[in-house]
This record gives C-alpha cells, sequence and structure tokens, in this order.
C-alpha cells in the first residue's frame, strides 16, 4: 500500500470504509451463534451484530468480551447487563449508560465504581433489590 495517499484519496478511502462498517454479514471463529452478523470469536450469541469475544449475548450491537447481556449496545467486558449503552467493567446493569466500573446500577447514567444505585442515588443492598424487583415488574407490563 501506498504511503503518499493524496488528502482526496484518503477522504475517498475513509468514506468507502464507513460505507462498509456494519454491513459484513460473515462471522469469525464463532460457535453456536445464531442469526449474529460480523462478530468474531464468539459463543451461543443470538441476534447480535459486530460482538467480538462475546459469550451468551442477545441482541447487542457491537460489545466486546461480554457475557450474557441483552438487547445493549457498544459494552465492554460487561456482564449480566440489560438495555445499556457505553458501559465498560461492569456487571448487572439495567438501562444504564455510560458506567465504568459499576454493579448493581439500575437507570444509571456516568456512575464510575458504584454499586447498588438507582437512578445515580445510592441504596442499601436490601432495598435496591426490593425496588428493582417491584420496578422490572411494573416495566415487563
Amino acid at each position: 500500500m501506498a504511503l503518499d495517499l493524496s488528502l482526496r484519496e484518503f477522504e475517498q478511502r475513509l468514506r468507502e470504509l464507513t460505507h462498509r462498517l456494519g454491513r459484513e454479514l460473515t462471522n469469525s471463529a464463532c460457535v453456536q451463534c445464531h442469526e449474529c452478523r460480523g462478530c468474531t470469536g464468539c459463543t451461543f450469541c443470538k441476534s447480535s451484530e459486530r460482538l467480538v469475544r462475546c459469550h451468551y449475548c442477545v441482541k447487542c450491537i457491537g460489545c466486546t468480551d461480554c457475557a450474557h447481556c441483552r438487547d445493549s449496545r457498544t459494552l465492554i467486558a460487561c456482564q449480566h447487563c440489560i438495555q445499556c449503552d457505553g458501559c465498560t467493567s461492569s456487571a448487572y446493569l439495567v438501562l444504564s449508560q455510560a458506567c465504568s466500573g459499576c454493579t448493581y446500577a439500575f437507570g444509571c447514567v456516568g456512575l464510575a465504581g458504584k454499586e447498588f444505585h438507582i437512578l445515580n442515588e445510592p441504596y442499601s443492598r436490601t432495598d435496591y433489590f426490593s425496588i428493582t424487583k417491584r420496578l422490572q415488574r411494573e416495566l415487563v407490563r
């Protein structure tokens, strides 16, 4: 590949790459993944796109090194997260965004290193599970 690309050539190739993003349908080195597109090194995932080294994830997009997540996007190293977006190194989050290093967060945004929070407010472990159990029941309706 030539290193002397003109700005025009560079911009054209960048547009082409951007246009192709997400259009690759082939999975690579995946085991028992169903209805997935563009995944690499995943196992037992379903209805997901562009996952890397994820396991048992369902309806996720653009996640890396995650397990047992559902209906989530752009997670990194997360486990058991549901309807989350942009979280990293977290577990048991629900309806949360941009959280990092958190566990047991429900409806939280932008938290780091927190646990047992609802809407960015801390709760005792007992209260957290009592409140979220009721909320989850009502959300399903």
